[in-house]
C-alpha cells in the first residue's frame, strides 16, 4: 500500500496582479520543493519563515521541481545552491539559462506579431517587459527534464502530465493512488488561467495556439479521478470536473461575444482586445491580448472566422 506523502503549502508574496503564489514542500523519498516563487528578498524571507514553521531549513530541500517557466514559479531557484537538482519541462531551461539566442528570438517574434495585430508602438515595450520578467525570474540550469508519463524523482507515485496552454512548458503532477494533483497554474479555483501567447520553439515555425491547447489539457482531466487540487494561486479545492465545465462554458461564451463583434465588420486583434477588455487592456496588455487571440484561434478552428490582410495588418472577418 503506497504511503501518503505529506504536502505543505507555503504562500509567498508577488508583485503581480494575481497576488500571492503557493509553493509546496513534499516529503517522500526526497524532500522536494514544487515551484519557487519570485526572485525578491521579501519572497525569500517569507519562504524561510514558513519553512521553519514546518520544521525545515532551506538547506534541507534536496531538489526543486517546477511546473512551468513563469517568474512567480521559478524565482528563487538560484538560492538553493545545496539542492541536488532542478527538474522541469525542457522548455524551462532556456529561461533559466537566459539563452541570448532565445531571448532575441522572443523579442523579434513579438515585435513582428504585435505589429501585424495592429498594436500601437507605445504598447510594444518588449525589451523593458523582458528585463522585468528576467529580474524576477530564477537563474540556473536544469539537472534533467520531465515529460509525459515520467515519475517524479523521489516520488514514484506522482506522474507527470504535460498540460500546455497557460504556458508551453506547463506540467501538472498527478498522484494515481490518492487522486491529488499538483496543478501549478493549469486550473485555479477563483479565476480562469490565461492561455498566454508564446513564440514557436524554432524561429519561423508556426505560432502555438494556447487556447486550443488549454481546452484540450483541461478536458483530459475528465479521464482521471482527480480529488484534491493544490494550485499555484488561490485555495486548494476539489470538484475539478465541474470547474472545467464552467471554464469551458465561459470561454465559449466569450468567443461568441468576439464573433458578434466581427459579424459587424472585420477587426484587428488589438481593436477586439480594446472592446473586450476596455478597462484592463492598457494595464494588463499581454494578458488581455493573449486572451483575445485565444478566442480568435478558437473561432478560426471552428471555421467561423478567417484572417485577411490589410496594409500589413491582420484582420479577422466572418468566414
Amino acid at each position: 500500500m503506497p504511503v501518503k506523502e505529506q504536502i505543505y503549502q507555503l504562500t509567498l508574496p508577488t508583485p503581480y496582479a494575481v497576488g500571492d503564489v503557493h509553493v509546496y514542500v513534499v516529503k517522500g523519498e526526497a524532500l522536494t520543493l514544487i515551484d519557487a516563487g519570485v526572485n525578491t528578498d521579501e519572497a525569500w524571507e517569507h519562504f524561510e519563515t514558513k519553512l521553519k514553521q514546518i520544521g525545515y531549513r532551506p538547506e534541507d530541500i534536496e531538489q526543486i521541481i517546477l511546473t512551468h517557466h513563469h517568474p512567480d514559479h521559478t524565482g528563487l531557484v538560484n538560492r538553493f545552491d545545496y539542492a541536488d537538482g532542478i527538474y522541469a519541462h525542457h522548455l524551462v531551461d532556456q529561461w533559466l539559462r537566459r539563452d541570448p539566442e532565445f531571448m532575441n528570438h522572443y523579442v523579434a517574434f513579438f515585435t513582428e506579431l504585435y505589429h501585424s495585430f495592429g498594436v500601437p508602438k507605445e504598447f510594444i515595450s518588449l525589451e523593458r517587459r523582458a528585463k522585468t520578467t528576467l529580474r524576477l525570474s530564477g537563474r540556473g540550469k536544469l539537472t534533467d527534464t520531465l515529460k509525459e508519463g515520467d515519475s517524479l524523482p523521489g516520488h514514484p507515485n506522482w506522474k507527470v502530465l504535460e498540460t500546455p496552454g497557460h504556458a508551453q512548458s506547463h506540467l501538472s503532477f498527478f498522484n494515481e493512488h490518492t487522486g491529488e494533483l499538483l496543478g501549478g497554474d493549469h486550473i485555479l479555483y477563483h479565476i480562469s488561467s490565461n492561455p498566454l501567447l508564446e513564440p514557436p520553439i524554432k524561429p519561423g515555425g508556426e505560432r502555438p495556439k494556447p487556447m486550443l491547447q488549454y481546452r484540450e489539457s483541461m478536458q483530459r482531466f475528465n479521464h482521471y479521478t482527480v480529488g484534491k487540487v493544490f494550485p499555484g494561486h488561490g485555495k486548494v479545492f476539489e470538484g475539478v470536473e465541474n470547474l472545467i465545465n464552467q471554464r469551458i462554458k465561459k470561454q465559449e461564451e466569450r468567443a461568441e461575444k468576439v464573433y458578434q463583434m466581427i459579424q459587424q465588420q472585420p477587426l484587428s486583434p488589438f481593436e477586439i482586445c480594446k472592446r473586450l477588455f476596455p478597462k484592463q487592456y492598457d494595464t494588463q496588455f499581454d494578458l488581455t491580448l493573449s486572451e483575445t487571440v485565444g478566442q480568435l484561434d478558437f473561432l478560426e478552428a471552428q471555421g467561423k472566422v478567417k484572417q485577411v490582410t490589410e496594409d500589413e495588418h491582420i484582420l479577422y472577418a466572418v468566414s
